[in-house]
């Protein structure tokens, strides 16, 4: 969990990143970790965590127009970054992380391919519930939910929704 909690809004911001429901944080942290980033990690070795776990407090600092953290706002990341809030639309609990697969980066490297990895996770991890790629080292957010939505889109070419 130490590695989830760690965000570097927080620690630049001076605001404590920790759970206001701790028990739903570790429970949907829990699901992603068995049912997604295990299964990621047996296959392709040691994974490196980008970012995990936000609070509501981080998280909204972190979507001001007025910084450069990109976060979405926190209706939209509850049941992602924000574990510890059932999303807005269904009820449902989720997480996500961004996470690097480090054997793949010299792949990536040589090709620009992310799809790849993409489509491994998507025939091989059922319980994923969407993939979000990054330009840098094919960094990507990788979300569970109890009801997943099984999408793929990426901000590096081909941008846009892949499934």
């Amino acid at each position: 969990m130490r590695d989830f909690l760690y965000s570097e809004i927080s620690q630049i911001e001076n605001i404590p990143n920790i759970p206001d429901d701790p028990e739903l944080a570790v429970l949907a942290g829990k699901q992603l970790c068995e049912n997604v980033l295990e299964p990621i990690q047996e296959a392709f070795g040691r994974i490196s965590i980008r970012s995990g776990y936000r609070s509501s407090a981080v998280n909204a600092k972190g979507a001001e127009n007025s910084n450069q953290y990109n976060c979405a706002r926190n209706e939209a990341n509850y049941a992602r970054h924000i574990w510890d809030r059932r999303d807005v639309k269904s009820g449902n609990i989720g997480a996500t992380a961004c996470i690097v697969v480090n054997s793949f980066i010299p792949y990536y490297e040589r090709t620009d391919n992310w799809s790849a990895l993409a489509w491994w996770v998507h025939d091989n991890i059922s319980s994923y519930s969407s993939m979000e790629f990054f330009p840098k080292l094919a960094a990507f957010n990788v979300s569970w939910n109890e009801h997943p939505e099984k999408t793929i889109s990426s901000y590096v070419a081909p941008k846009g929704i892949l499934t």
